[in-house]
């Protein structure tokens, strides 16, 4: 038996989850959300990641990014090794892709934050 607790809401329900004849049984949830969780902590784990990458602008050295959807939870540190290589050269907005399919994971490293376009407006006026 493994427990654990739930990440995917608030309430942080104390998940119970064991293999019984090839099935996952999962005890504790409050939601059908924690029984998805359970199973795919103990089938493959994944896990969500936002980082920071540097920029070649003074204004806004730095940009804050995330990947577009959770990954292996044991290739976190394959994807951090890769996005501290990343220097953005142009000034993009939120949502816009910097590395399309990171490592082959089917992740996009995406920017969260417009700073650079508005440091880039600031400067005009």
């Amino acid at each position: 038996m493994k427990e654990f607790n739930c990440i995917v809401c608030p309430r942080g329900c104390l998940l119970h989850a064991e293999e019984q004849d090839g099935e996952i049984v999962v005890t504790g949830n409050t939601c059908i959300r924690g029984h998805d969780f359970a199973v795919s902590e103990l089938t493959c784990p994944k896990r969500s990641l936002c980082s920071l990458v540097k920029t070649v602008f003074p204004e806004a050295p730095v940009l804050p990014v995330k990947l577009s959807c959770d990954i292996p939870k044991d290739r976190i540190f394959d994807a951090m090794d890769c996005i501290k290589t990343v220097v953005v050269c142009e000034r993009i907005g939120r949502g816009e892709v910097i590395v399309p399919d990171l490592l082959g994971l089917g992740a996009d490293l995406i920017s969260t934050s417009d700073i650079l376009i508005r440091q880039q407006i600031k400067a005009t006026l």
